[in-house]
């Protein structure tokens, strides 16, 4: 028996084409039920096609710009440091220089004051003795009190008389020294290997000077006996 519909509250048999139009307004209802589901505000757009696949760009440039970056950066911290570490070493040199400049001014004042100290000695010295035996035993004395040689005027005249009887050209052509070519020579007849070893600064560097001659023979008895006085025969 078929289904009935109602109508003004009275119901009728549902036939085919009934069915078929209350599954339209169904259709119908779930489609309006659904639209409704949407926000006012939203719009609703439908395709039959398939959403494309997003594509990935890849690119090694902002790599390479970050490593060039941090590159440049380091770069530049080391021109830094080396322009510190030559600054550095520039004024190091430069102070190193002037500390040598200073000191070689030093000297060279020091050399000049002690050159000229000399020359003034040597200058008071010639003209302060006479040229002859005293003055020569006086003169000698007195180079020997500063590099503190010992010896006694009356020491060094009584060994001068008895060596060369106060002739600074004496030389002794027989003893042994003689033989074996190198002969006493001057005041004090000294050898010239003798006069050579014990020559003192400020004297001549002649054996035949007679100041050089005392003060050279002076300084080796020093050495070997203690002191001119000492001596009393050939030493």
């Amino acid at each position: 028996m078929p289904k009935n519909i109602f109508t003004r509250g009275r119901s009728l048999p549902l036939n085919r084409k009934h069915k078929i139009a209350v599954a339209g307004v169904g259709a119908l209802g779930a489609a309006a039920v659904a639209l409704t589901a949407v926000p006012a505000s939203g719009q609703t757009t439908t395709t039959s096609e398939a959403a494309p696949t997003a594509k990935v760009a890849y690119s090694t440039k902002q790599i390479q710009d970050v490593h060039a970056g941090v590159t440049g950066q380091l770069a530049g911290a080391s021109q830094k440091v080396a322009a510190i570490e030559a600054k550095q070493e520039a004024a190091a040199k430069k102070e190193t220089a002037a500390k040598k400049a200073a000191a070689e001014k030093a000297a060279t004042k020091r050399e000049a004051k002690q050159s000229a100290s000399r020359s003034a000695e040597r200058t008071e010295v010639k003209k302060s003795y006479p040229d002859n035996l005293d003055g020569w035993i006086r003169e000698a004395r007195a180079i020997m009190k500063k590099h503190g040689i010992p010896g006694s005027y009356e020491g060094i005249h009584r060994n001068i008389m008895r060596e060369s009887s106060g002739n600074p050209k004496a030389i002794n052509l027989w003893d042994i020294n003689a033989q074996n070519g190198i002969p006493s020579k001057g005041l004090l007849q000294v050898i010239p290997p003798t006069f050579k070893a014990y020559h003192v600064a400020g004297t001549p560097k002649n054996i035949w000077d007679p100041v050089a001659n005392i003060v050279a023979a002076c300084n080796y008895a020093a050495d070997k006996y203690g002191t001119m006085d000492n001596v009393d025969s050939a030493y």
